[in-house]
C-alpha cells in the first residue's frame, strides 16, 4: 500500500473574529481527512473576502493533496493578490516548483515567503517543511532542515514537533520519528495525530498487535477521529498480507475499519476512490464492482472510475467490459496510469484468448504478457503476484506459456519469488522442448534457461537440482562436455551429504540418470569412460535396460 501522504496544517494562533474561527475549523476538517467539508469553509470564507490569503493558500494546499494542481495553482495565484499574508501562497507555489523538479525557482518562493516574516513567527517554517515532504519529490532532509528553525524559535510547538517527526519519518530515521510524536502529544494532548503516527511506526515495524493497541488508545480519546480507522485498516491488511494464516479474518476488520473510516470522513468521489483502491488491496471485488457503479452514478465523465469497473470486470469473469474499460482508463488524456492497469489488462487478453479447453490463442497470450511487463516495468512487485498463474499453467503442461510468465519474475533479483520464479522458468523451458526433435528443439530458449540455473546456484549455491537440470539441458543441446561437467558435479555434490541421501529411491534414480547421461557423452570419444559410467549405472541398478544395451553395442 501506498504510503498515505501525511497532510496537516498548523493551526494558527488563537484569534476572536469569526474569520479565523472558521479557517481553524477547515485545518481541523484538513486533518479529519473531511477534505469536502474543509474546501467548502475555505470557498465560504474567500467568497466573504477574496483577498484572504490564508484561506487562499490552504484551500489551494488541499487541491494539491488531491492532485489537481491547475486548481490549486488558481488558489496560490488568488492568494497573491491578498492583502491578509498573501506571502502563504508563495509556499504553495514552491511546492508546485518541487513537484516540477524545479529546486531553484522552490527556494525562490520560499525566500520570498519568509523575507518579512517577525522575530516570533514559526507558521512559514512549518508550512515549507510541509511543502518539501508532501512534494511529489520529498526532500526529508531541507524538511527537517526548516523545521529546526521553527523549533529554534518555539520548541513546543506540537504542530512543528509532529511535522519533524514526519519529515523523520519519511527519511526512515524511527526513532527522532518516535521522539518527535511524543513530545506533540505532550505539548498538546488534543493532537490525535501525533499519538495516531506513533501507532503508524509500529505498523511499519510489522508490530501490529501493538499498532492496534496504539490505535485503539486515539479511539478511546476520540472515537470520532476518521484517520484511526484507516490506520486500523492498514494495519490489518498488512498482518493478513504477512501472516497468511490471520487473512480470513484480518482482511474482514480491514474492510469494515475502512468504512469506519469513510462514514467519518466524507462520502465524495474523491472518498470512494480512496476506498476504491483499498478494496483492490483486499481483493473484494464484489464490493468493488457494487462501489465503481455507485461512482459511475454520481459522475459519468470521470475517467479513473474505469480501472475500478476494469479490475472488478475481470474478477468477475466479464473480460470485454475489463478490456474496455482499462483500455479507456488508460487512454484517458492526464490519467496517472499504474502498473496494476497494466497486469490487468495483460491478464484480461490472456483471459479472453483462452478456450473453455484450457488451450491458449499464442497471439492473445503474447499480446497479454507485453502488457504485464509494462505492468512490472511500472512496479516491480507486481512480478510477485504471478507465480500461481505460471504454475497453474505448468501443471496443464502448457509449458511454453508458463516459461514466459515465470520469466517476468526470473528477470527481478528483488522479488520475494525470485529464485522460485527462476527454478519454474528453467525446468519450463526444458520441459517443453524435451519431447521435440532437434531440428525443432528452442536453443536459443534452452540457452537462457542454462544461464537461469547459473544464475540460480550464484544466489543458492546449494541448490544442486541445477546440476541436474543444466545436465538435462545440454543433453537436449547436444553438448557433450557441459553434459558431462554438471551431472559429475550433480553427483559429486549429492555424494557428499552421505549414505542416508544415497539411499532414496529419488536420488538413486537421479544418479542412475546422471551415469547414463555421462556415459553416453563419453561414448563417441572415450569409450573406455563410456563403459565405466554404464557399469556404475548397472551396480546401482542391475536391470536398467538402457545401460546393458549400451554396453553390449560399446563392446
Amino acid at each position: 500500500m501506498n504510503k498515505f501522504k501525511i497532510f496537516s496544517l498548523a493551526l494558527a494562533a488563537s484569534a476572536t473574529v469569526a474569520k479565523a474561527q472558521d479557517i481553524n475549523q477547515a485545518k481541523k476538517a484538513i486533518d479529519a481527512e473531511q477534505f469536502e467539508k474543509a474546501k467548502t469553509l475555505l470557498k465560504s470564507i474567500i467568497k466573504a473576502k477574496p483577498s484572504d490569503g490564508e484561506a487562499n493558500f490552504v484551500l489551494g494546499t488541499v487541491y494539491l493533496n488531491q492532485s489537481v494542481a491547475d486548481s490549486a495553482k488558481i488558489y496560490f495565484d488568488n492568494g497573491l493578490q491578498a492583502s491578509d499574508k498573501k506571502n502563504l501562497s508563495y509556499i504553495g507555489l514552491g511546492q508546485l516548483d518541487l513537484d516540477a523538479k524545479n529546486t531553484a525557482a522552490a527556494q525562490a518562493n520560499f525566500t520570498l515567503a519568509t523575507k518579512d516574516m517577525k522575530r516570533k513567527d514559526v507558521n512559514e517554517f512549518i508550512y515549507i517543511g510541509r511543502a518539501y515532504m508532501n512534494s511529489e519529490n520529498p526532500d526529508y532532509k531541507n524538511a527537517i532542515a526548516v523545521l529546526q528553525r521553527a523549533l529554534a524559535i518555539e520548541p513546543q510547538n506540537a504542530q512543528a514537533l509532529l511535522a519533524i517527526g514526519d519529515a523523520y519519518f519519511g527519511a526512515n530515521n524511527q526513532n527522532d520519528a518516535y521522539k518527535a510524536y511524543r513530545d506533540a502529544f505532550t505539548a498538546d494532548n488534543t493532537l490525535l495525530r501525533a499519538k495516531m503516527q506513533s501507532g503508524v511506526l509500529l505498523k511499519n515495524a510489522k508490530s501490529y498487535d501493538e499498532a492496534i493497541k496504539s490505535f485503539n488508545e486515539v479511539i478511546a480519546l476520540d472515537a470520532n477521529y476518521g484517520p484511526v480507522y484507516r490506520e486500523l485498516a492498514e494495519t490489518y491488511y498488512k498482518w493478513a498480507r504477512n501472516k497468511p494464516s490471520t487473512s480470513k479474518v484480518n482482511l474482514q476488520n480491514a474492510i469494515t475499519n475502512y468504512e469506519k473510516y469513510l462514514s467519518l470522513t466524507d462520502y465524495s468521489l474523491d472518498s470512494k476512490m480512496r476506498h476504491a483502491d483499498f478494496l483492490v488491496l483486499v481483493k473484494d471485488y464484489k464490493n468493488l464492482e457494487v462501489v465503481a457503479n455507485k461512482m459511475i452514478a454520481q459522475d459519468k465523465v470521470n475517467p479513473r472510475i474505469f480501472r475500478y469497473l476494469g479490475y472488478a470486470a475481470y474478477e468477475n469473469g466479464n473480460v470485454d467490459v475489463a478490456i474496455k474499460s482499462i483500455e479507456d482508463y488508460i487512454k484517458a488524456p492526464g490519467n496517472k496510469v499504474i502498473g496494476r492497469d497494466y497486469l490487468y489488462l495483460g491478464l484480461s487478453k490472456i483471459k479472453k484468448g483462452t478456450a473453455a479447453d484450457g488451450a491458449v490463442e499464442q497471439a492473445a497470450f503474447d499480446a497479454g504478457v507485453a502488457d504485464i511487463k509494462k505492468g512490472v516495468e511500472m512496479d516491480p512487485v507486481i512480478a510477485e503476484e504471478l507465480a500461481d498463474f505460471g504454475k497453474a499453467l505448468f501443471g496443464k503442461k502448457q509449458y511454453a506459456q508458463a516459461a514466459a510468465i515465470f520469466e517476468i519474475g526470473a528477470s527481478n533479483k528483488e522479488s520475494k519469488n525470485y529464485l522460485d520464479d527462476s527454478v519454474y522458468y528453467g525446468i519450463s523451458i526444458y520441459y517443453g522442448n524435451a519431447g521435440k526433435t532437434a531440428e525443432t528443439r528452442d536453443k536459443v530458449a534452452l540457452e537462457a534457461a542454462d544461464a537461469t540455473f547459473d544464475k540460480i546456484l550464484v544466489a543458492s549455491p546449494t541448490y544442486d537440482e541445477a546440476y541436474l537440470y543444466k545436465g538435462r539441458i545440454n543433453s537436449l543441446l547436444d553438448k557433450d562436455d557441459l553434459i558431462i561437467k554438471n551431472y559429475e558435479e550433480y553427483i559429486t555434490k549429492t555424494t557428499a551429504k552421505g549414505a542416508e541421501e544415497l539411499a532414496k529411491p529419488a536420488t538413486v534414480k537421479k544418479i542412475v540418470e546422471s551415469y547414463n547421461s555421462i556415459a553416453a557423452a563419453y561414448a563417441n570419444t572415450d569409450k573406455a569412460k563410456a563403459i565405466e559410467y554404464f557399469n556404475k549405472t548397472l551396480v546401482l541398478d542391475p536391470a536398467n535396460t538402457y545401460a546393458a544395451q549400451s554396453l553390449k553395442s560399446l563392446k
